[in-house]
């Protein structure tokens, strides 16, 4: 009789378990580079990105669709560097390169290219979101 309430407490216990949210992890997954590395941008998620944005510490935001695209909708405090400009600009616009910076795009394709081209200029934090289609929070227009 012991052994069948134990035997029962336990799977329930495991079955309550599996029912609560896990939080989103507070770091990016172990396979993906470390934006501490010369040369390397970490994914993160946009949760992550929010978590980020949410802290007290200085951040850029940088949304490197067209104009256009940044107009239409645009995460709030985003600046806009198109990915075409982000070796041209980023020296000016960016200045701190040991400033954490986000960079997204539509779907993350070309955040991910502009990623990998600030990390190669030297930027030391720098974190693709992936695109403003995974963005669930409130975004802008203009």
């Amino acid at each position: 009789m012991r052994r069948g309430l134990v035997a029962f407490l336990v799977v329930g216990t495991m079955l309550l378990a599996g029912c609560t949210s896990a939080a989103p992890p507070a770091d990016p997954p172990a396979d993906t580079p470390d934006a501490s590395q010369p040369g390397t941008y970490s994914t993160i998620n946009a949760v992550q990105a929010k978590q980020m944005m949410d802290a007290a510490s200085p951040y850029a935001l940088v949304d490197v669709r067209t104009a256009q695209e940044y107009n239409q909708e645009h995460i709030d405090g985003a600046m806009l560097i198109p990915d075409t400009e982000i070796s041209a600009r980023a020296g000016s616009d960016l200045p701190d390169k040991q400033m954490p910076i986000i960079v997204y795009c539509r779907s993350g394709v070309r955040a991910a290219g502009a990623a990998q081209a600030l990390a190669d200029m030297g930027y030391t934090q720098v974190y693709t979101m992936g695109g403003i289609l995974d963005w669930p929070y409130d975004t802008v227009t203009g």
